[in-house]
Parts: structure tokens; C-alpha cells; sequence
């Protein structure tokens, strides 16, 4: 029993597999017989004695696929998808016209023609009547893939791998899909693949970098970018990304000549050059060239009002730009900014004489105590300096008044560059504790400058 089912499925695939032969045997024999009559008639003439035929019988099987094939072969493809709209129209009727072949055609010249919803709608017929069409399948993940059907373009593009698995134009293609479905890693194989036998492809090098990024492999991708930045079409792209790769590692030198040769660029993307110039301005004040750096935040201002925070930016840094003290203290390095909050105290009590007995430096904040005495008094200090510029409440504050007991100060002075919540405020009330806000800390800071002046 098992031993004579086993013979019928042997020959049932025997059977398919020999229809499957003769189809294509046949197919063969058509093509080579219309090479034939070409070269022996000619094309024009092929094409008149087929209109002829049509003429009297609209419906004329063999003239129909004489002159589709002709139009076909000549890629007049407006004419290409009425012959096979027909052919396709009569298969019902007509078991000798070859389905797949008419969809696939028509599909082809849809797409040739940009009608994207005919193509789609006409290549899911092919692949029903035949799964296995390499043509259909790539074309199909093609306008799948420019209508942005992501996941089924995908689909297609791997049967069409398994079909075909050396053809370069689908590696190309099915690294693109699964680089826009943020599958960087399986996109990179694909990608690499592509170009080996296309390496000067630009766009598929800038998806590689991008997805080498993606995937950690960060020095690999940076030289891929930098390869690209004089490319006039990725090379603003590869700069920008290049740029932030330089900004990460704080290589703010480099970043900035990464945003430079962008701007270098002609006919750059207008939202592309206000990115680059946001982050060259911001880079340029990172290096504390703050005068610099707002040249490239107020151009910005000027290409797009309310762009992120380009406003507040350059209000704050064209106040700092016209107080280096004040620069000082929101960006300079620790040594300098305590040597800044050594001169704060020495403006805070100016007629006294100031001896430093400890300094605390935190990620946070610089604590100095000291001693200050003239000829009415003397007493014992504590002063914080907070660099932030957001609002400090009052468990900061509290935490400071037990320092003061834990040091046995006399009173302490908690100084920021921005300001104090109101419950900090109604704290220090009846307290040993003053609070220095930003307006009153800038007058500080200019009374150094007058002082050094």
C-alpha cells in the first residue's frame, strides 16, 4: 500500500515537472519562431500583417501575442499594456493564453509607465498563477517599496533572493527594505553585497555607514562618512553624521570641520543647512567661542523663527558674550572657575581680609570655607557656588544649613547662576543663610571686571 502510494506521488511529480518543461520548451519554440519571422519579414511588417489579422477578428490569439511581443521587445509599453490587457481579458475563454505571462507584462509596463496601483494590483495576479516568477517578484518589491509597504516589499524581495541569489539589483533592493525597516544588522549583508559589484554607489554606501552606526561598529562608519562628504548628493548627509559621531567623543575640532565642509555645499536642502548650523553653533560654543557660535545660532534664527532653542540660546549667550566672567562661570574648567569663586568673596566682603581654609569641589557645586575679619569683626564662612542655571529648592538649602552646624560656620552664602524656589526663599528666613541669584551674582561678576579693569 505505501510502496504503490509512493510510486503515484513519483509520478505525479514526474508528470508536473514534465507539463513545467513543456511550457517552457514551448515558450522557447514561440520566441524563437517570432526571431525567426523578424529576421525573415521584419518587424513593421509583422506588425501589419498582425493588425490586418485584427482587424477582422479583434480577438486573433496568435496576432495579439505576435504584436505584444514585438511591442515588448521594443518597450513601448503604453501599447505593451493594451495587447496584454486583452490577451489577459480573453484568458478566460482562451486556456491557451498564458496568464502569467500577460499579468506579468502588463504589470511591467504599469510600472514603466509609473501607474503604481495598476502595477501592484495586476503582479499579484502573476505571483498567484506563478509564485516562482523571479520578474514579478523584484518588480513587485520594487513598487512596494516606493509606496513605502515596507514589510510585503521585504517579502517579495527574499523570494526573488532564493530565486535568483546572485542578482545584484535585488541585494541592493532588499538591503534598502530591511535598512528602512531598522533592521541594520541583516540590512548590512545585503548592502555589502551590492557593492562589490557596484562600489561607487553613494546611496548604498551612506545606508552602510548609517547602519554600521547603528549596529556599534562606529570607526568603520566614520570612515565611510568621511569618504562621502565631498559627494554632492550624500555629502551634506554624511557630514552631518560624521559631525555628531565627533561630537559624542568630544572632538569638537573635527565636528566643526565636519559642519563646514557641508555648508561648503551648493543647493543643500534648506532644513538640512539650518540642522548643520544648529549644531555648528552649539559645537562652537561647546569650544567656548561663544562670539562664533552665535553667528551660526542667529542665522539660524533668520532661515527659521522658533527653530528648538535657538532663541533662548542666543539670549543667553549674547549676554554671556559680553560678560567673560560670567563665561567663566558656566563653562570654563574647574580650576579656573574656583579661582573665580575665591575673587566672588573677596567682592563679597571687600574690606575685610579673606583667608581660604578648605575647598570642596563636587560634580554639583565648589565649596569654599574661610575666615573673614577687618577691624569690627571676624567670622567664620561657607559658600557654595552652584553652576546650574535650573531653580534650586529648598532640600538643597536645608542640606546646607546642617552643613553649616556640621562646619560650625557662622553663615553661609549659597550662590547660582540661576535662582531659588520660593520655599528655599521662606527657609533661610530668621536663618544664618544668604542666597545670591543670577542678577545679583552678574553685578558681582562686573565688579571683578572693574576690579581687574
Amino acid at each position: 500500500m505505501v510502496f504503490s502510494v509512493l510510486i503515484a506521488v513519483i509520478v505525479a511529480a514526474v508528470l508536473v515537472v514534465f507539463l513545467m518543461m513543456s511550457k517552457i520548451v514551448a515558450q522557447k519554440h514561440k520566441n524563437s519562431s517570432l526571431i525567426e519571422k523578424v529576421h525573415k519579414k521584419g518587424k513593421s511588417a509583422l506588425v501589419k500583417e498582425a493588425e490586418k489579422k485584427l482587424v477582422k477578428d479583434p480577438h486573433n490569439i496568435p496576432a495579439l501575442e505576435t504584436i505584444g511581443e514585438i511591442y515588448y521587445q521594443d518597450k513601448n509599453w503604453e501599447k505593451v499594456w493594451g495587447v496584454y490587457k486583452t490577451l489577459y481579458d480573453l484568458s478566460a475563454a482562451h486556456i491557451e493564453i498564458d496568464v502569467a505571462k500577460s499579468t506579468l507584462r502588463m504589470g511591467l509596463s504599469a510600472f514603466y509607465q509609473n501607474r503604481i496601483e495598476d502595477a501592484v494590483n495586476v503582479l499579484m495576479v502573476t505571483i498567484k498563477k506563478d509564485p516562482d516568477n523571479f520578474e514579478a517578484n523584484l518588480v513587485l518589491g520594487k513598487v512596494l517599496l516606493q509606496k513605502n509597504i515596507i514589510d510585503k516589499a521585504a517579502y517579495c524581495l527574499k523570494k526573488a533572493k532564493t530565486l535568483m541569489p546572485e542578482n545584484n539589483e535585488v541585494n541592493a533592493l532588499l538591503g534598502k527594505c530591511l535598512f528602512k525597516m531598522q533592521k541594520y544588522r541583516e540590512s548590512l549583508q545585503f548592502i555589502k553585497q551590492a557593492l562589490e559589484e557596484s562600489p561607487d554607489n553613494k546611496e548604498l554606501l551612506y545606508d552602510m555607514a548609517v547602519a554600521m552606526s547603528e549596529c556599534g561598529l562606529s570607526e568603520k562608519a566614520l570612515k565611510v562618512f568621511i569618504h562621502l562628504r565631498p559627494d554632492p548628493e550624500f555629502g551634506p548627509l554624511s557630514c552631518l553624521e560624521a559631525g555628531k559621531m565627533h561630537e559624542r567623543v568630544k572632538d569638537f575640532q573635527n565636528a566643526i570641520k565636519d559642519y563646514e565642509i557641508a555648508l561648503r555645499h551648493q543647493n543643500m536642502n534648506e532644513q538640512l543647512a539650518i540642522q548643520i548650523k544648529y549644531r555648528l553653533g552649539n559645537t562652537y560654543i561647546a569650544m567656548n567661542n561663544i562670539s562664533q557660535g552665535l553667528v551660526y545660532l542667529k542665522q539660524v534664527q533668520m532661515m527659521k523663527a522658533g527653530y528648538k532653542d535657538t532663541d533662548s540660546l542666543v539670549s543667553r549667550y549674547a549676554e554671556l558674550n559680553q560678560n567673560k566672567n560670567l563665561q567663566i562661570y558656566l563653562l570654563s574648567g574647574t580650576s579656573d572657575f574656583v579661582a573665580l569663586c575665591r575673587k566672588l568673596i573677596s567682592v563679597f566682603f571687600k574690606e575685610s581680609f579673606v583667608k581660604i581654609e578648605d575647598i570642596q569641589v563636587t560634580s554639583g557645586f565648589v565649596e569654599i570655607v574661610c575666615n573673614a575679619e577687618n577691624v569690627k569683626w571676624e567670622s567664620k564662612q561657607i559658600f557654595r557656588f552652584y553652576r546650574t542655571q535650573n531653580i534650586i529648592g529648598d532640600l538643597y538649602i536645608r542640606e546646607f544649613h546642617g552643613k553649616i552646624r556640621d562646619t560650625k560656620c557662622d553663615n553661609g552664602v549659597c550662590v547660582t547662576v540661576g535662582s531659588f524656589s520660593e520655599s528655599a526663599h521662606r527657609f533661610v528666613e530668621g536663618r544664618p543663610l544668604t542666597l545670591v541669584e543670577k542678577d545679583e551674582l552678574t553685578k558681582m561678576l562686573k565688579k571683578i571686571t572693574a576690579m581687574n579693569g
